[in-house]
């Protein structure tokens, strides 16, 4: 059955910043004609961040109007390395660590996406087997100048920094994978706007239908300034512990909850408008906007009965100030330890430079309270001590028996 225009106008507007072609596209969708939309992502990292959980969602969306998702691993094209350093030239990758990456990637998206409507297809089905000559033709259909107009190359070449010959060849790529999968659409994060776009020409050339593009909002990271990212530091893992992502997403800056409201869950937009307006007359506490965030999130990610405990738990941490239900539990063999070697002892600092830097910081808590002082020696209490380290990771110390 058609859908309405109402439908449509909604999936085309959540968390979207750009569309082409979006008059083809909404023909499309009216008619009821059943789309193969692709998705592509490389491999570059083991844990996948609520930021690829945005795109995901959407294509969930697309999934549920009936049409099929082809989520593509760019095992090739993840060989060229992460440009999260968007200055600095990329640095290539072995098929070996792609791999190992890539397994990963699978079971951390099957809670989102429905696997009836998958295809599951990697980038190296095609590229392995390409000789050197058909690479030189499918690069000879573009111009240097035309590559060299992505925004990250002009900033680049402004700043007179290098940029590697490789680099430019990988929007061709990524646009010839829509030619392989035939693709009739693309859902992507609007960093990758201008590579999906190449693939219009070479399916055309091909004598496939341009696809059409859904260009998502990058979402930013916990710092509120920059998109989110694991090498940034400012992300929140997507199946992490489900305390610790109800925690940051509590810790997030108001401006973002618009953002993580409308990207990050399925609440209906007109509540989220409701609650965004609320907030802003004073009428509700942000905290409780926040709670409705991470409450929504982490059942998303980790199923209701997870978030109502992660709510719990942060409500009996932060609110009521009490200890946390469980801790992981070190035990040693004398009741009094150096704050320093108890912080490596229990993981949550690499070195003793590492250690005395939080201590300074005042990023550490022994029983609920700040300690700055980095030779502090503690001593155990009968029910044993609460090593804090920032706001949400909690180790327990206990006299070994």
């Amino acid at each position: 059955m058609p859908l309405s225009k109402e439908k449509i106008a909604e999936i085309l507007s959540r968390g979207v910043t750009e569309i082409a072609v979006r008059k083809d596209l909404e023909k499309k969708l009216l008619s009821g004609q059943k789309l193969r939309v692709k998705h592509g992502v490389d491999p570059t990292t083991d844990t996948l961040h609520l930021g690829y959980s945005a795109v995901y969602l959407k294509l969930r969306d697309f999934q549920e109007l009936g049409h099929t998702v082809m989520f593509l691993l760019g095992t090739f094209t993840a060989r060229f390395g992460d440009p999260t350093d968007r200055g600095e030239q990329r640095t290539m990758r072995t098929k070996e660590q792609v791999e190992q990456a890539a397994k990963t990637y699978i079971d951390q998206i099957r809670h989102i996406l429905d696997f009836d409507r998958i295809e599951i297809r990697t980038n190296s089905e095609w590229y392995d087997d390409m000789s050197a000559e058909e690479l030189l033709r499918l690069m000879s259909r573009f111009t240097v100048s035309r590559m060299l107009e992505r925004d990250m190359f002009a900033e680049r070449i402004k700043a007179k920094k290098e940029i590697g010959l490789h680099e430019p060849v990988y929007p061709v790529l990524q646009g010839y994978d829509s030619v392989m999968l035939k693709s009739d659409l693309t859902v992507v994060g609007s960093d990758q706007l201008f590579n999906e776009l190449q693939a219009r020409k070479l399916q055309q050339d091909a004598g496939q239908t341009p696809q059409d593009i859904v260009a998502m909002e990058l979402l930013l990271g916990t710092d509120g300034k920059r998109k989110m990212s694991q090498s940034l530091k400012n992300d929140i893992p997507m199946l992490g512990d489900p305390n610790d992502q109800y925690g940051k997403l509590m810790s997030i800056p108001d401006a973002l909850l618009g953002q993580y409201l409308t990207m990050l869950t399925r609440i209906p937009t007109a509540d989220v408008r409701d609650m965004l307006s609320q907030m802003k007359r004073g009428k509700v506490n942000p905290r409780d906007v926040k709670m409705r965030l991470a409450r929504e999130v982490v059942s998303i990610h980790h199923g209701t009965e997870a978030a109502g405990r992660a709510e719990g738990e942060f409500v009996r941490i932060f609110q009521k100030r009490e200890r946390p239900s469980s801790a992981e539990t070190v035990r040693i063999k004398t009741k009094t330890i150096p704050l320093v070697e108890a912080l490596i002892v229990a993981k949550l600092a690499s070195s003793k430079t590492d250690a005395r830097r939080l201590i300074a910081q005042g990023g550490v808590r022994v029983d609920g309270t700040v300690v700055t002082d980095e030779k502090k020696v503690f001593t155990l209490s009968k029910k044993g001590s609460l090593l804090q380290k920032g706001k949400h990771q909690f180790v327990k110390f206990t006299l070994e028996r």
